[in-house]
Formats: structure tokens, sequence, C-alpha cells
């Protein structure tokens, strides 16, 4: 395992990215690439109340927020990996043990791997499929090397969604 899974009961979204990335991995933090929108963005969009560092990814727990990643044991750019290099039924075991309100995928290609279905057939936003109370969601990716794809409203949407759950 490249990086610890940050999982425990009753958290509103869990973010699911593809494989930590090289930066990441050396770093041992989630999301670590300076060029990288993931902290900024959960700021932003009202999911944090400042925005915290790759190192203090732990935190996310305060805000009942989970990260974690399809494929544990490989890392790199999504164009690295290699379909042997996803565990989508680990993945499906965590979601049926804590039950996250969300699960959200940082990006199309994890959907895919999680969904085996084509990265071309999966459309961002939230997602007809549940497992239990979960409900998926497609963000677009927040790394920098896919910043011709980014689009902060479709985080936003999710923040919305998440937002629901407390108000319930």
């Amino acid at each position: 395992m490249i990086l610890p899974d940050l999982l425990q009961d009753n958290l509103k979204v869990v973010f699911c990215g593809t494989a930590a990335s090289a930066i990441s991995a050396r770093e041992g933090a989630y999301y670590a690439n300076p060029t990288n929108a993931f902290w900024r963005t959960l700021h932003h969009i009202g999911l944090t109340p400042h925005q915290l560092k790759p190192q203090d990814f732990r935190q996310l727990l305060n805000y009942d927020i989970g990260l974690t990643d399809i494929a544990k044991h490989a890392k790199g750019n999504d164009s690295d990996l290699s379909k042997t290099d996803f565990d989508a039924d680990s993945l499906r075991r965590k979601i049926e043990r804590f039950q996250p309100g969300y699960l959200a995928f940082t990006s199309k290609k994890g959907a895919s791997g999680f969904f085996a279905i084509p990265t071309r057939k999966i459309s961002y936003g939230l997602q007809s499929q549940k497992i239990g109370t979960t409900r998926f969601y497609v963000l677009t990716s927040p790394s920098g090397a896919a910043r011709g794809y980014w689009d902060e409203s479709i985080w936003q949407d999710l923040a919305d969604a998440v937002g629901k759950l407390s108000d319930s």
C-alpha cells in the first residue's frame, strides 16, 4: 500500500483517487503535487474551513471526509497504470464496510476501473449506481496534467449534495 486509507464510519464523503502520484508516494501524502487543485478546491467549495496542506490529510476526518485509491499498490500517472493495478473488489468491500454518504472518484479513470466500463461512457456528476446507502460521484481530475478538463462546478455540486446530508 502506497498511501494509507483514511476511512471510518459515518463519513459524508470519501474521495477516491486512481493511484498515488510519484510525488504523493515520495511525500507520503495524498494530492501532494503543488499543481494539483485538490486541497485548494476542498476549501473553495466549502468542505474545509481553511486550505489544508497535503501532509495534514488526516485532519480531513475532522470534517467527515475520507480518502482512498482504487489502485492502492501502484503509483504514477493514470496513463501508467494497467487494468491489473485496479482493485475494485477491495474498494467495494471498503464501501460496504464504512457506508459513506458519497464515494467521489477524482477521475473518470478511477470510476472506469471500478464500474468496469470505458471512460468515454462515464459522465461527470452523480451516478445511478449505489452500494447500500452510498451514492457515487465522478469528478473532474484535480491533477495539473488534466487541467484541460477541469470544472470546479462539478465539485461544487458534490459539496452541495454533501451539505444536504448534514441538513437531514
